[in-house]
Formats: C-alpha cells, sequence, structure tokens
C-alpha cells in the first residue's frame, strides 16, 4: 500500500468521515470528489456516528493474501444509522451469534502490518453493541 494514499484516507477510516450533500441532505461513504457539474461546495464533510445494524454478514475461509493468519473471519454490510452502507470487518464477536440486524458500533483497530518497514495500518471495523 503506498503510505502517502493511506495518509490522504485517515479521516475516512479513523473517523467514519462522510459527506452531507448540502441540498438534499443525502449521506454517502466514502466521500468522493464532486460528480460532473458539481462545486466542492455541494458536499460538506461529516463524521458519522458509527452505529448501526448487520444489513448482511459473511464468514471468510479462505481470505486474500496476507490476512492468513485471521482466517476465518466475519464481514458484513453495515447500515449506518445516518443511511449508508458499509462494508467492514467484523471484531469481538463470535459467528453463532451473528445476526442480521444486531446493532454494532465502529471501533478502530489494526488492518495489516505491511511487514519489513514496520508500518501498522489501522481502519474501522465494527463490532456488537452488547
Amino acid at each position: 500500500m503506498e503510505i502517502a494514499r493511506h495518509w490522504r484516507q485517515r479521516g475516512p477510516r479513523y473517523r467514519l468521515e462522510g459527506q452531507r450533500h448540502r441540498e438534499s441532505g443525502e449521506i454517502r461513504f466514502p466521500p468522493r470528489p464532486p460528480a460532473l457539474g458539481e462545486t466542492n461546495d455541494t458536499w460538506e464533510t461529516v463524521t458519522l456516528r458509527g452505529r448501526g445494524e448487520i444489513y448482511s454478514f459473511s464468514v471468510l475461509r479462505q481470505v486474500p493474501d496476507g490476512y492468513e493468519d485471521q482466517a476465518p473471519y466475519p464481514v458484513a454490510l453495515v447500515r449506518l444509522d445516518e443511511g449508508p452502507l458499509v462494508t467492514a470487518q467484523l471484531t469481538d464477536c463470535v459467528e453463532s451469534d451473528l445476526e442480521i440486524g444486531m446493532p454494532v458500533e465502529m471501533v478502530t483497530r489494526r488492518l495489516v502490518d505491511t511487514g519489513e518497514d514496520g508500518v501498522l495500518v489501522y481502519g474501522y471495523k465494527f463490532r456488537p453493541i452488547l
């Protein structure tokens, strides 16, 4: 992973920052550049609460390279309270306890160790709210 690209994404990655449309109030995540015909003032940055519910989930048993030490692990589509669907890994849970509609909250966790360069990449995951 290119380090410069990683640091440009720190707001969405660490604070779950999205965007709110100034006229319609629509919330989107992740943030995107303005579309054709929009200005930089069309969307404003908003920090999402980081709470929602499991919309759908699966358990990955055959995982991407570099994540073998974490397998198996659950991933989910989380419907945030503000509306957007977010794809994220679930943490601090047991597979048999997961269910559609379960309330979850965002937590910051280590995503990957890039190796010899010593860079640890952190980001958001979701855990059940007890």
